[in-house]
């Protein structure tokens, strides 16, 4: 009963196990543990400038950032995967640029390109999530099928694509619920409806050239039409699209073209624990320690 208290439950390592492989983890990579610390503290203090704000929703940003640093060392430790360094370190500044520099510092409104530019990242990395999850399973021994990269890279296209749909259903969600502006709007100076049709006809009449709207017989005073969400949903969509495809077609060729050995792709795909150096030894010549056979 004592040694199943120590190792804890079934498939799980022991505390002790666990740090030490966080800390060989961290010996590993210093130049990704000098950016999590980096950000860390900016992190830090950045929620103690908020709490002396008295600004506790942004102090609750803080805290929800400081724990999704956490998140990829604890998957690589929980699930025996290694995330490359180039891969952990893009989500770190992901996760920073969204919460800390996008919400708190209001880089959303002072650079119109920064939630499209965040999107794309995120169809990136949705992607790179998609292919790790089916790619690792297709080479674990413990499971029989082997499925083809084509079928690989559309799995991590699909899952790209869902996660970004889902991101909008709660983006207008949060709008409809809590009054948000979540879905960005956009003033255009051109619309098309058939509910500007007097006829009644399913033809749309387009009014072009606006250059001023009024709600309740108050002009708004912006230049044009003010479009509800649409097109920011469907702007980010769209990136979010480039950046499933621009994963999709690297992990293709990692899978169809053994892109193992090309250092830049090894830095976006995550593997099994210690796989790296079983394919060296795979790929050694048959029947001996070198090529001469000695």
């Amino acid at each position: 009963m004592r040694e199943k208290t120590k190792e804890g439950k079934a498939g799980q390592k022991p505390r002790k196990i666990r740090r030490k492989e966080l800390a060989e983890n961290i010996r590993r990579h210093k130049g990704l543990f000098l950016l999590y610390t980096v950000l860390r503290a900016l992190v830090i203090l950045v929620m103690i400038a908020q709490i002396l704000n008295r600004n506790y929703e942004n102090v609750f940003l803080c805290v929800l950032t400081l724990l999704l640093f956490t998140l990829p060392s604890a998957v690589e430790i929980r699930m025996e995967i290694d995330i490359p360094a180039g891969m952990q370190a893009i989500i770190l500044l992901f996760i920073f640029a969204a919460e800390i520099l996008g919400e708190i510092n209001k880089y959303y409104l002072i650079f119109p390109e920064w939630d499209t530019m965040l999107h794309t990242l995120n169809g990136f990395l949705a992607a790179a999530i998609g292919f790790a999850l089916v790619d690792l399973l297709n080479r674990s021994e413990r499971f029989s099928f082997k499925l083809s990269p084509l079928f690989v890279v559309l799995v991590a296209f699909c899952f790209s694509m869902t996660i970004g749909v889902f991101w909008e259903f709660f983006e207008y969600f949060m709008d409809i619920s809590f009054g948000l502006d979540m879905q960005k709007d956009t003033v255009i100076h051109r619309i098309s409806s058939v509910m500007l049709n007097s006829t009644g006809a399913n033809r749309p009449e387009a009014i072009r050239n606006i250059t001023s709207t009024a709600v309740n017989g108050q002009e708004l005073g912006l230049g044009g039409y003010l479009d509800i969400g649409l097109i920011d949903t469907m702007g980010d969509l769209f990136v979010n699209f480039i950046g499933a495809v621009t994963f999709s077609v690297i992990g293709y060729g990692y899978l169809k073209y053994q892109g193992r050995r090309n250092r830049i792709v090894r830095e976006l795909i995550p593997t099994w624990r210690g796989e790296e150096e079983l394919t060296v030894q795979e790929k050694e010549p048959a029947g001996g320690e070198d090529a001469d056979g000695k």
